[in-house]
Formats: C-alpha cells, structure tokens, sequence
C-alpha cells in the first residue's frame, strides 16, 4: 500500500505497547506471542479458576479476528463448542485484562429499530493482528479487513480520549435494522451528539456520508457534528457541521 495508507498500516501492525513499538518488525511477533502467553497463563490463573485454560487462547483469537464486528455470542459458543454461560466468564476475564472491550450500541428514541448488540473492540491492534495470523501482505491485499481494523483502532483511541475529556462523553456505536450505520457516537452534555465515519481511503465516495447524514437528519438540532476520518490529507467541507478530516486529526481533536 502506498501513499495515504502507509502510516495506519505501520501503525496497526506495531500497537501500542511501549515495548513491542520500539522493537523491529522482526521480532515484535515474538514479543507478543510470549505476552500473551504470560497474560494467559499466570495472570489468569491469579483472577479465577479456568477450567479450560487452553480455550483462552482460542478464544482471544477468534476475538482478535472480529474487529469492530457485532457480538454474536451464539456464533462464539458454536465455534468454540463453549456453553454461553462459560464463553461470557471468559470474555470477562479478557475484558478485565484489558485485551478486549465492547462499545455498546446507542439506543436513542429516534423511532427506528436499532441494533442491541455491542461492538467488539480489541484494546491493541498489534497484538491483536498477531493473534489473528494477520501480517502487512495479508492487510494490503484485503481493504475491508483493514477498514475494520482501523475502526476499532480509532473507536479505541476515542475512548481513551474521552476518558480524560474535561467534559462527560460516552462513546457507542449506532446501527439501525434497515442498515443505517455510524461507527462512532459521542453523547456530551445535554444531549449533543458528534458522529463519527472511518474509512480506509485516500478519496471518498457521496456513500461514505450517509449514515452520518441521516443521523443528522433524524436528531435535528441536537446533532452537533458529523466528522468522516479518512487516509487522505485535506479537510474536505460538506456542510457546515459536516467535514472529512485526514486520520492524523483524531490526535489533535
């Protein structure tokens, strides 16, 4: 990949551990299969009892290969021929060692039938691209995969800087049943709503500001913004509270 989608690729590959992004690429995969072998295997051991320790691993992975995708609980269970009640004990566990997280779903009154369903958000791209057996080629030649991990690496950098905000911000998801969708909600004080869009491109398509549209649409004065993060370099204005912004912005938000 050239260009635009060279510094999110670098960056997804190397995450965020202080550790693994001072090594070189060559030996970053070793450092993160022995961290989560450490993780997996003596921290676990010290939160709870783990009856099938092996499937942790497995379980991560599978995790780790979903990205900004829909928790289906059902599809795990199966997959991993787990009892719902034990996958749920152990995504827990991962959660509590901050390997995964979920970003619910937003339930505003806007008279439509939204999804339930959280999203879910693995804590370190690197670590998890590792789990998952992904590497630069892999990425390179599948786009959509690599949209969604840069989603869920920029749903992830948002939480973080809302937990910091001055102000209370939540951060959710929005999707609707008729497939309206918009990757990131912020709800501030009193109710404003900023909407976020992340696409893995250098240009943009009309498309790509639909859901951000009708969103704005249905929330009327409430909706404060609606911001398009892309690969490209200038600030593009679609309208007065609709702009696309180059990816290296969220940092300067």
């Amino acid at each position: 990949m050239q260009g635009e989608g060279r510094l999110p690729l670098e960056r997804l590959l190397r995450g965020g551990y202080p550790e693994a992004v001072l090594l070189p690429p060559e030996r970053r995969g070793a450092w993160f299969r022995d961290y989560l072998a450490t993780v997996l295997a003596r921290e676990v051991r010290e939160l709870s009892q783990v009856e099938r320790l092996g499937e942790l691993p497995r379980l991560y992975a599978l995790l780790a290969a979903r990205p900004a995708q829909l928790l289906n609980w059902a599809e795990l269970s199966r997959t991993l021929s787990l009892p719902a009640t034990t996958l749920k004990r152990y995504f827990a566990l991962l959660e509590a060692l901050y390997l995964v997280r979920t970003l619910p779903p937003w339930q505003a009154n806007l008279g439509k039938r939204l999804t339930k369903s959280p999203k879910i958000l693995p804590t370190d791209p690197g670590l998890a691209l590792h789990a998952a057996g992904l590497d630069e080629t892999r990425l390179e030649g599948n786009p959509i995969l690599l949209g969604k991990y840069l989603e869920a690496f920029v749903a992830m950098e948002v939480v973080k800087q809302a937990g910091y905000a001055g102000v209370a911000v939540e951060v959710f998801h929005y999707r609707s049943h008729s497939g309206e969708e918009v990757d990131l909600v912020l709800e501030g004080p009193g109710g404003k709503v900023v909407g976020v869009e992340v696409k893995a491109r250098g240009s943009l398509r009309p498309e790509d500001l639909r859901g951000l549209k009708s969103l704005a649409q249905a929330l009327g004065p409430r909706f404060h913004r609606g911001v398009v993060l892309y690969l490209g370099r200038e600030t593009v204005p679609f309208a007065k509270d609709l702009h696309a912004l180059p990816l290296e912005a969220l940092w300067r938000l």
